[in-house]
């Protein structure tokens, strides 16, 4: 069985399962795994591989409108090397110092691929679910969409080009100078490394969860998100044109149709897909660190964008 419906078993087996994290008395907690062959492209640095499996479940904390406050890890290689393991605390301790959240440790294990599992716990007296959208609500996003999947081909196109193989670590605020000319523009697998290095949207989810009817993060892309929040709050949504893609996947896309694949069924952008009442949008772009776009509203059935029914395809481990 895909991952879907394997999902869909836990969620028959335990019905507290189903949203972006556990709510336990007053704190919520999220667990993820990440995987050297599925999650980080050659060219990935251990500093953006911290980051990045950390920052996953930071995103969910996001989703749930929380406060983050620690995370641990489990990393698993074929072998320990100083400079991999110094790189990925780094990112794993960076990621978290963003969001106002402490790395506190985990444990260390031999494998044969390069794997991580991160839990991150997070506090909130009242949690966003999936599950309270309304017909009439405004259907939001966080951000802009498309950087993962724009990531992604920079890798494919550095690692064609010689640059793709595993270093030290690339922050996302790295400047290269050449001494005499200035700046040096950034290699494909260096942009994508800065890409991968997403912020998760703590500070925006609290911001957000004072209106918000029904959140999620779009770890498996917009569409998909879309179907799960209407599965959830029995709903719809009717999305329209233009939305928040970001401007590096026309640097990657090779047409409009492609353009639309990285932006809305790519996924793994980790922004928060969201719905709230249309009257507190203005307080909530006020307040939000972030961009939040309007991108629809919320219908009694079906989703659809621009008046075509949008397709229930993403990111999905196992197929």
């Amino acid at each position: 069985m895909d991952e879907r419906t394997a999902l869909g078993l836990v969620g028959d087996r335990l019905p507290a399962a189903g949203d972006d994290a556990a709510v336990v008395d007053g704190q919520v907690l999220t667990t993820d795994m990440l995987h050297d062959r599925t999650d980080f492209p050659a060219g990935t640095t251990r500093y953006t591989a911290g980051w990045r499996a950390v920052g996953a479940s930071l995103s969910d904390v996001a989703a749930m409108g929380a406060d983050a406050t620690a995370v641990v890890a489990v990393y698993a290689a074929p072998a320990f090397e100083e400079l991999e393991l110094a790189d990925f605390l780094d990112g794993a301790s960076d990621v978290c110092e963003a969001v106002g959240a402490e790395y506190v440790g985990g444990d260390l294990d031999g494998h044969q691929e390069f794997t991580v599992a991160t839990t991150a716990l997070g506090e909130t007296d009242d949690p966003v679910l999936r599950s309270g959208a309304a017909p009439g609500d405004a259907v939001c996003v966080t951000g802009t969409l498309g950087r993962s999947g724009a990531a992604l081909r920079l890798f494919e196109r550095g690692d064609e080009h010689g640059d793709g193989e595993r270093g030290d670590g690339v922050r996302s605020d790295d400047e290269r100078d050449d001494g005499e000319h200035g700046h040096v523009e950034r290699s494909d697998c260096e942009r994508a490394n800065a890409l991968f290095q997403f912020e998760p949207r703590v500070t925006a989810g609290r911001v957000l969860a004072e209106h918000a009817t029904a959140m999620m993060d779009s770890s498996d892309g917009l569409a998909r998100s879309l179907h799960q929040l209407a599965e959830a709050s029995d709903c719809g949504f009717a999305v329209e044109s233009p939305l928040p893609i970001d401007d590096v996947v026309d640097d990657v896309a090779t047409d409009p149709d492609d353009r639309l694949e990285l932006g809305v069924f790519f996924g793994e952008d980790f922004e928060l897909v969201c719905t709230i009442p249309p009257a507190a949008l203005s307080t909530i772009r006020e307040r939000s660190p972030v961009a939040v776009t309007r991108i629809g509203t919320v219908v009694e059935s079906g989703v659809t964008l621009d008046g075509d029914p949008l397709p229930d395809r993403g990111f999905t481990h196992g197929e």
